[in-house]
């Protein structure tokens, strides 16, 4: 198919200043979008922002995809992001891309398309570790996330398990699953007086720690047993494991 001849049928289509061979589009007020197309020009770049609007982010995101399309779609994973990326007023350090299995978007209208479609949004380096299958990319991405609000906080990647006796919750899950950060906030301060629990959570980067209760707090991970924490401190060290 021809992705320009596309893109220039879309709603309100105008060419994106700054840039060759990108367009912008828009539903209404609130919905708006901006596509560029691959170095080969057999695949579209597309970025969307809801609500807030901001065409100089837009092309930023675009112009850094771009650069690094390769990489962002070209392994074959699900989502990926590449680290660098920097806009004026914004705190995103990272440009994120997703798969067409994961994002979904021309889906009803064209689905041509869709199969060609990489939807690319600023992101921060915490919130995509590289190794999320496909059903953990499209939790990610159409649940966790929020890409198109351009001004969102964070949210880094974690994965969890626990248990509690004492309160009696605790995963059900094989393994360790998505989790919001705060569940590691809430989750770890309960264990206070339950033999026998733990939570455990991985980072971005796979890192891997355990908290558990045994009349002290005890931590484990790749650097050994620590003992002797308080539960601040250990709070304090989930939060900065998250940053990685």
């Amino acid at each position: 198919m021809n992705v320009l001849t596309a893109l220039a049928g879309f709603p309100n289509a105008a060419p994106l200043a700054g840039l060759d061979r990108a367009w912008t589009w828009s539903l209404g007020p609130v919905l708006h979008f901006a596509g560029a197309l691959t170095a080969n020009g057999n695949r579209l770049l597309q970025t969307n922002q809801r609500g807030r609007h901001d065409e100089d982010l837009a092309r930023a995101v675009l112009t850094f995809a771009r650069r690094h399309e390769e990489t962002l779609i070209g392994g074959g994973r699900p989502i990926r992001a590449v680290r660098g990326f920097s806009a004026a007023g914004y705190a995103f350090d990272a440009v994120a891309a997703t798969a067409p299995a994961v994002h979904g978007h021309h889906r009803a209208q064209n689905p041509d398309l869709t199969t060609v479609t990489y939807i690319v949004f600023p992101a921060f380096a915490t919130e995509v570790s590289g190794r999320e299958s496909l059903e953990e990319a499209q939790a990610r991405y159409q649940k966790m996330l929020s890409p198109a609000e351009v001004g969102r906080e964070a949210v880094p990647f974690l994965k969890m398990s626990f248990d509690n006796p004492r309160t009696g919750g605790g995963s059900t899950n094989p393994g360790r699953a998505l989790a919001y950060p705060r569940m590691l906030r809430q989750e770890i301060p309960q264990l206070e007086g339950a033999s026998g629990g733990f939570v455990e959570w991985e980072n971005g980067t796979g890192e891997v720690w355990r908290v558990a209760w045994d009349g002290e707090w005890v931590l484990s991970g790749a650097e050994g047993e620590r003992r002797g924490m308080g539960l601040e401190e250990i709070l304090q060290f989930g939060d900065e494991t998250l940053q990685a």
